[in-house]
């Protein structure tokens, strides 16, 4: 079992999220992520989506979005190069004026911008890979008493050279 990552190209129309988020729990597979945004072509949505799954499930599920007829192109993504980014907000709740300049410096050594301030909060809005936002929620666990974590799924395009992942 692994993560595995799918770009769909489909009709931007009512109901094909559903549909498309019904196949899978129709057939009680886990999704990860998924998100979906318009493209240049405001008639086609692409949805990033990632499954953990092993290798027959992954080949049966990719094969189950190419019959759906909203679906106009499956792509797998698992191993392509690829520029990938997930969105977070993290609220730091409860800190004193010393703990708020340490949320600026881990904001800082993440390069992350800290887009909102309080008396004793502070809200912090990331763009970076999985991984390292996984990072930042465990160091801001560790440091500071109370987080609000809000994660967005991960959106990805493919590398236009070989040499990013």
């Amino acid at each position: 079992m692994k993560n595995r990552w799918i770009a769909l190209y489909v009709e931007n129309q009512v109901g094909v999220l559903a549909k498309v988020s019904g196949l899978f729990s129709g057939k009680s597979y886990n999704l990860q992520s998924l998100t979906v945004g318009t493209t240049e072509d405001e008639t086609v949505s692409r949805m990033t989506i990632c499954v953990t799954s092993d290798d027959i499930t992954f080949e049966q599920i990719k094969k189950q979005l190419n019959r759906m007829v909203e679906v106009i192109k499956v792509i797998d993504l698992t191993d392509v190069p690829l520029h990938m980014k997930e969105i977070l907000f993290a609220k730091v709740l409860n800190i004193s004026a010393e703990e708020k300049q340490e949320v600026f410096r881990i904001a800082q050594v993440f390069h992350v911008e800290v887009t909102d301030i309080g008396n004793d909060s502070a809200l912090l809005e990331c763009m970076l890979t999985e991984r390292r936002n996984n990072e930042l929620i465990t160091l801001l666990r560790k440091k500071f008493r109370r987080i609000e974590v809000v994660r967005g799924g991960a959106v990805a395009i493919e590398s236009i050279s070989t040499s990013c992942r």
